[in-house]
């Protein structure tokens, strides 16, 4: 059963998942997104498979409601300091990949470089995936949207960088 004060403390673990993959991660990342998402160089190259530019947002969002509660269930879940710190490592380097892709791909434009930068981001989702599986395997299947929807960037990204 649960105690008030446990309760309180499972609200504030899941605000401070929610700030760090909203604010950090999404907020972030759409510095560098945003603004090159309607622009000349955007429009020329990418492939006719590409969505409408409102679908990413949207889908983003929900990748990262996603997201957040996947971090929550693995943190609260965690059964010692070993298992956090894991947790933690596993989803800070996935968020510093994911930001990192918009700042290569969008800002500084070199696609080549994002497009094996995304690998690594694909990679960093199936090892956060089978990290946290034996936490909460719950948090596993969250995640697996993400994972799909970065292959999907990662095809649209190759045929940008190599076509």
């Amino acid at each position: 059963m649960k105690t008030k004060k446990n309760n309180r403390y499972n609200w504030i673990v899941f605000l401070f998942c929610t700030l760090i993959v909203f604010l950090l991660v999404g907020g972030i990342g759409s510095l560098f997104t945003s603004k090159n998402t309607d622009t000349i160089w955007y429009y020329s190259i990418k492939p006719d498979i590409t969505p409408p530019n409102w679908v990413f947002p949207v889908v983003w969002n929900i990748l990262f409601i996603l997201i957040t509660f996947s971090l929550y269930f693995s943190w609260i879940g965690s059964k010692n300091k070993n298992q956090k710190r894991r947790v933690g490592f596993l989803f800070g380097i996935n968020f510093i990949l994911n930001v990192l892709w918009s700042i290569l791909f969008f800002e500084l434009k070199l696609p080549k470089i994002a497009f094996f930068e995304i690998v690594l981001l694909w990679f960093s989702i199936l090892a956060v995936i089978l990290g946290v599986n034996k936490i909460s395997k719950k948090s596993s299947w969250l995640l697996l949207p993400y994972l799909i929807w970065v292959a999907f960037a990662s095809i649209l990204n190759i045929l940008i960088a190599f076509a």
